[in-house]
């Protein structure tokens, strides 16, 4: 096999290997909605994403998670800064650290993408004492 060709093989063992992480980063839990309707984004999410970038281990996952989380607020994603925080809470991460995040976003991201986060975790922490 050449080196710009891939091994199908190794592509669904680390397929394999993200879908079998899924449910350990959300506590049980296996998301399936883009399985259904966008097979290839939930292969490439479940391949690289998961089996790939949570296969390394010089990062915990509970740290992986508190990086995911600062990435999502710096760029302003709210909808993904509460999946992440759930998975980072579920990695043990507390919740004042998760709170601790939004400070720093105020340096690359300025404050509205900090307030933006802090309603993000906010809205996950009352979710959470909800349910």
């Amino acid at each position: 096999m050449s080196a710009n060709t891939v091994d199908p093989d190794e592509t669904t063992a680390v397929r394999r290997h993200g879908e079998d992480v899924v449910p350990s980063l959300s506590g049980g839990a296996r998301p399936t909605s883009l399985d259904g309707d966008f097979p290839f984004l939930a292969n490439a999410v479940n391949a690289y994403a998961v089996g790939e970038v949570f296969a390394r281990d010089i990062l915990d996952v509970r740290t992986r998670r508190l990086a995911l989380v600062a990435s999502f607020a710096v760029l302003g994603l709210g909808d993904f800064i509460k999946i992440h925080g759930g998975y980072a809470l579920n990695a043990a991460a507390t919740e004042n650290e998760l709170k601790e995040i939004v400070y720093p976003t105020t340096i690359p991201g300025g404050f509205p993408r900090a307030i933006h986060a802090s309603q993000a975790v906010a809205e996950l922490l009352a979710s959470r004492k909800a349910a």
